[in-house]
């Protein structure tokens, strides 16, 4: 016989708004299941949503930050981290060989 996973019950408080938001929901806890799982994959890999960096993080930051910066895509307008290392240098002149 397969053994149900135990599922942990999370609680939170709403204000009453949100509560008549969320009147005609018929599974309200599916809905905020997948609101959490949704909202998660939006969140900062580096602060984890907390919109402060540690002083490690700060520092691994700015040194990534030497070689990458932050560009707003013409198309959408998102911002977005460009890779600066594969941008050719515009000081450095290609040389092409000659045979």
């Amino acid at each position: 016989m397969a053994r149900k996973k135990k599922l942990d019950v999370i609680t939170f408080k709403v204000d009453v708004p949100l509560r008549r938001a969320m009147r005609g929901i018929s599974n309200r806890s599916e809905f905020i299941r997948a609101a959490v799982l949704s909202a998660l994959e939006s969140v900062c890999p580096l602060c984890k949503g907390t919109g402060i960096l540690t002083p490690d993080q700060r520092r691994h930051w700015n040194s990534f930050a030497k070689s990458h910066s932050l560009a707003e895509c013409s198309d959408c307008h998102a911002m977005h981290l460009v890779c600066d290392a594969k941008k050719p240098d515009k000081k450095r002149k290609v040389r092409r060989s000659r045979r």
